[in-house]
């Protein structure tokens, strides 16, 4: 294969995530784990004219201003993630409830996307963006100084949580605005390689942010208290947030002067009035529940339960993350080939059966942790790009940013909700407990309650309506097709046969 090739299908794989909802561990910080082509406008229905020399440089400096913002937005990631926020509970002897509650506030907070979406519209998307980025990051100030501040440690944990929930609330509103002006910033022609490498990159930052704050901790937390790394690692945070805000201010806005949209609530309901878009809505809470009622404890469980240092962790998600990545190309074959709702199926039945992988692993006996890493890598890859592909296929071109944000409303408040009451539920459970001669612990009664409502809720998939779509109905028969694809991706290619250029690759520079 040559290096081209090679290439070209490396930034396919990263432009597929690039596009990918998020979904994998949300308890955790997984690199290049963002979503930054979701909720993009959908193309402009009117052709734009070519761009002059001027408008060249400015485009070329944005983009470039936009590839380091995103590697430094990764360090402040690295630094003041779920991963990272989880240290913080464990170090203010937060329960399970609180911990489920303060991880599932960025599901909680999508319940603001729509008056994110027109206060974006009224304000402007770049003004919008910089106002509301830059306060997320900043509110982690207070954690700087939290050790020293004339507080009982029920005032600290208040603290804690009202951070969190501050940094979740501005960051939908952010994130909002973000997208929006990327969608007018990045030209449609190179939009899914700009971000292909923009994610590769960020990927890369990524990684290597989580490695150095997994050391980071580990040298400097304490076996008791908050001590001095997760402070230090707060400042790092609030630095890398004003970084980026600079970064982001040297990003032009191509269209300052568009019409202000209107907050129209019969639009809003849109969704609601279309039966294919029920279905997905439907199936959107509850499997967004049954992820909810487990994702958030799994840091919690590796950390507090499985005393892993947080080296490993960052090793783990890393892992994660190239698996993800490798499996990106082969799953976007796929959804071209048979639909998006085939592979959801398949994927989410498969996804049913990996929170049973954490029943086994003890402190001293981690190894089915590489199962779950390869399955859970492959599968969500899979899963990701179905449930981003799927709702722009059913939601029509008109009122299409309606239909995203109740998507993500409905999921994000479903998981939310299942994420507290997993945290009550192993309040109330002893914390370890012996059954059939074997020690268990509180979380993995949310594992095996997650598992068995993930298989029940993937069945919803089978009643969505996709135009299109093969119906490919079985795992097995997804399995076969990918088994196809590795065998001819595996075979040699003939020294005598001539190779072709994918004509998707010309003008692949932008």
């Amino acid at each position: 294969m040559s290096l081209a090739v090679l290439r070209r299908n490396v930034l396919r794989s990263f432009a597929a995530l690039a596009s990918a909802v998020p979904l994998f561990r949300p308890g955790n910080s997984l690199p290049g784990s963002a979503a930054p082509l979701m909720g993009a406008p959908p193309a402009s229905t009117t052709p734009t004219a070519a761009p002059g020399n001027e408008a060249r440089r400015a485009l070329r400096r944005s983009l470039k201003a936009s590839v380091s913002e995103g590697i430094v937005a990764e360090v402040f990631t690295a630094c003041a993630g779920a991963t990272v926020l989880t240290a913080w509970a464990l170090a203010l002897k937060l329960g399970p409830f609180l911990v489920g509650v303060m991880t599932a506030l960025p599901f909680f907070a999508q319940f603001i996307q729509f008056p994110a979406a027109w206060l974006t519209s009224t304000f402007g998307y770049r003004r919008v963006a910089l106002a509301a980025v830059f306060l997320s990051r900043q509110v982690m100030l207070p954690l700087c100084v939290l050790p020293w501040l004339p507080l009982t440690l029920a005032g600290q944990q208040r603290l804690l949580v009202a951070v969190a929930a501050l940094s979740a609330v501005l960051g939908v509103i952010g994130n909002n605005a973000w997208v929006a002006w990327m969608g007018e910033l990045v030209p449609e022609s190179i939009r899914g390689r700009f971000f292909g490498r923009r994610t590769a990159l960020c990927t890369l930052g990524g990684t290597l942010a989580s490695l150095v704050a997994g050391v980071m901790m580990d040298k400097l937390r304490p076996p008791e208290g908050i001590g001095l790394g997760l402070p230090l690692l707060a400042g790092l945070a609030c630095v890398a947030g004003a970084v980026t805000t600079a970064l982001m201010m040297r990003q032009h806005d191509p269209a300052p002067h568009r019409e202000k949209a209107k907050l129209d609530f019969q639009v809003a309901l849109l969704p609601l009035r279309d039966e294919r878009a029920r279905r997905v809505l439907v199936y959107q809470m509850a499997w967004n529940a049954a992820v909810g009622l487990s994702a958030p404890f799994y840091s919690f469980h590796m950390l507090k339960n499985l005393k892993m240092s947080f080296l490993t962790m960052a090793l783990y998600l890393a892992a994660v993350a190239g698996m993800r990545m490798l499996a990106a190309p082969l799953w976007g074959k796929i959804l071209d080939r048979v639909g998006a709702q085939p592979v959801l199926l398949g994927c989410s039945l498969g996804i049913g059966v990996i929170p049973l992988f954490w029943l086994f692993p003890t402190a001293t006996f981690l190894w089915p942790l590489l199962l779950d890493v390869l399955v859970a890598g492959v599968l969500w890859g899979g899963h990701g790009l179905a449930i981003f592909a799927l709702p722009l296929s059913v939601a029509p071109r008109k009122g299409r940013p309606f239909y995203l944000a109740a998507f993500s409303t409905a999921g994000g408040l479903a998981y939310a909700g299942a994420s507290a009451l997993g945290g009550g539920l192993a309040s109330l459970l002893p914390t370890e407990f012996t059954l059939g001669g074997h020690l268990w612990v509180n979380l993995h009664v949310l594992f095996l309650l997650s598992a068995v409502t993930r298989v029940a809720a993937a069945f919803l998939a089978t009643r969505i309506i996709e135009p299109d779509a093969r119906p490919v109905c079985s795992l097995g028969a997804l399995v076969s097709l990918m088994s196809q694809r590795l065998q001819a991706r595996s075979r040699p290619v003939p020294a005598t046969a001539p190779v072709l250029a994918d004509p998707r690759s010309a003008n692949a520079e932008p």
